[in-house]
């Protein structure tokens, strides 16, 4: 049996890039389409996407398979489809998962404890996942996530910026084919601290960690300010930034390539790609929201699918 990519279309406009998305670009696998039965089929139907209905992943053959997730807790739909499609990528019987948007303030309100997607698939794989991006020609990782800006500097330690960098090297040796990629750290302050004049923890930690990951045999330029390292970026002389907190790393890559880039979570024991956008619940049913990064997730996944096989 070939294993079945599994798809969460998410809330807001997730269901409608999702089908739009498959339609144009179906995967070369069986894909099983998770969520709400009666949003995924509308929002399929409006396209002309054939859905087949199954209630086990066993059942899913070539083309686009609809399944309910199983929801023995009780949980808001989304989450239970993303839950179980983790689960089943754990246990060897989904080859990768992709996922639409969700709207994370909603789903508090409906008890989810977690502060999205990526805090979310660390906890049911016991691991300490990175969030990074892919669009056009950047590539980025994120030291801090989701957090008050003023907390970030409490939050950075050598250990934490290595595990972020090692990381983002294994996965683009790995799954991108790089052999020795470059990578830049970025400062946290203007100017990468200005040698302490403009702060120091350039000094104290993101120095130390880049002097400890060159000592490993790791090809790591930094710290440099932000914009140093997306111009070299930009340039192909960089194949990935590090940034040290969400904006800094975002505002340049959504800049340049925003709607067409992907959400791509490292240091998983699966495959998970996913939108770079929210649910943009004013879009939905006007026909204008652009399904061009539900498309580079599933090609992401699939080219990261294609190159593990090898």
């Amino acid at each position: 049996m070939v294993r079945p990519l599994l798809i969460t279309h998410g809330m807001g406009i997730g269901p409608e890039v999702t089908a739009r998305a498959l339609l144009a670009q179906p995967p070369g696998r069986p894909a099983v389409l998770l969520g709400r039965p009666e949003t995924a089929q509308a929002a399929a139907d409006a396209v002309g996407l054939p859905l087949r209905p199954i209630a086990s992943l066993s059942e899913a053959v070539a083309g686009v398979s609809l399944m309910a997730p199983p929801n023995p807790q009780q949980e808001a739909t989304e989450v239970a489809a993303i839950r179980f499609a983790a689960e089943r990528c754990l246990a060897g019987e989904g080859a990768a998962l992709v996922t639409g948007p969700i709207h994370k303030k909603r789903l508090a309100d409906q008890g989810f404890t977690h502060n999205g997607h990526t805090d979310f698939l660390g906890a049911l794989c016991g691991a300490e996942p990175v969030m990074a991006f892919v669009g056009g020609d950047l590539r980025v990782a994120l030291v801090t996530m989701h957090m008050p800006l003023m907390s970030v500097g409490a939050a950075l330690t050598v250990e934490g910026i290595a595990h972020i960098v090692q990381t983002s090297h294994a996965a683009l040796v790995g799954d991108l084919g790089l052999p020795s990629p470059r990578i830049a750290v970025c400062g946290l302050n203007p100017h990468a601290g200005e040698g302490g004049l403009l702060g120091s923890e350039e000094i104290t930690t993101i120095g130390p960690a880049c002097d400890a990951l060159r000592a490993a045999g790791l090809d790591v330029v930094g710290p440099v300010s932000a914009e140093t390292a997306f111009l070299e970026a930009q340039h192909k002389r960089i194949d990935l930034v590090v940034a040290m907190y969400h904006d800094q790393g975002l505002a340049p890559l959504k800049a340049v390539d925003f709607g067409r880039s992907v959400n791509w979570t490292l240091g998983l024991p699966m495959i998970r790609t996913s939108v770079d956008h929210g649910t943009a619940d004013h879009l939905v049913g006007t026909g204008a929201a652009d399904d061009a990064s539900m498309r580079a997730a599933l090609r992401l996944a699939t080219t990261i699918l294609a190159r593990r096989a090898r």
